[in-house]
């Protein structure tokens, strides 16, 4: 019988699909929106990280989009704010901006000068480790606003990617990885 870490990983992986050439040809895109679906797994999710990260955070980053979902259910059951990290041009205060590096080309991310403030520990919260573009970006922004990453929690790792190797610094836990 599977441990129950096992099991949810196995669970997530079964519940995920693959989209072939998405955002552009040769790239597999990892959709995790019918994991959504599923509320049991989702829960289960949301409690894992829950479990792990109790007491260590005081606030939750989700990166647009998919980490909004699950990191706004995060901290809702953590009982601590969430700050969304958003996609270039779509939040209205004063702004730090990171452009960064993607498979697939680059984008920019920002997040609100005063989303976080100095001495609050942050997790953030995304769906897919790719090449780590995009959660280095975050964790950038983070620590320019004065506050510090206390970890990082992800669904999926895709490892051939290397995007692991560019967060060594800082506490990363993924459910599982292909």
């Amino acid at each position: 019988m599977a441990t129950p870490d096992a099991q949810l990983a196995a669970d997530v992986l079964a519940g995920m699909r693959d989209i072939p050439d998405f955002p552009e040809e040769g790239v597999v895109f990892k959709d995790f929106t019918p994991v959504l679906l599923d509320t049991s797994l989702r829960d289960r999710i949301v409690q894992d990280t829950v479990q792990r990260r109790r007491g260590q955070v005081d606030v939750v980053a989700g990166i647009e989009a998919r980490g909004f979902i699950l990191g706004s259910m995060i901290a809702h059951a953590l009982g601590v704010g969430f700050v969304p990290v958003r996609k270039a041009g779509r939040l209205p205060a004063a702004v730090h901006r990171q452009t960064y590096t993607l498979e697939y080309g680059t984008a920019t991310l920002e997040i609100h000068q005063d989303a976080v403030s100095h001495q609050e520990r942050v997790l953030v919260v995304d769906d897919v480790l790719a090449t780590g573009g995009t959660l280095s970006a975050t964790c950038e922004l983070i620590e320019r606003c004065g506050a510090s990453v206390a970890a990082i929690e992800l669904v999926l790792e895709i490892e051939a990617l290397s995007g692991r190797d560019r967060l060594a610094a800082y506490d990363l836990h993924c459910l599982t990885s292909v």
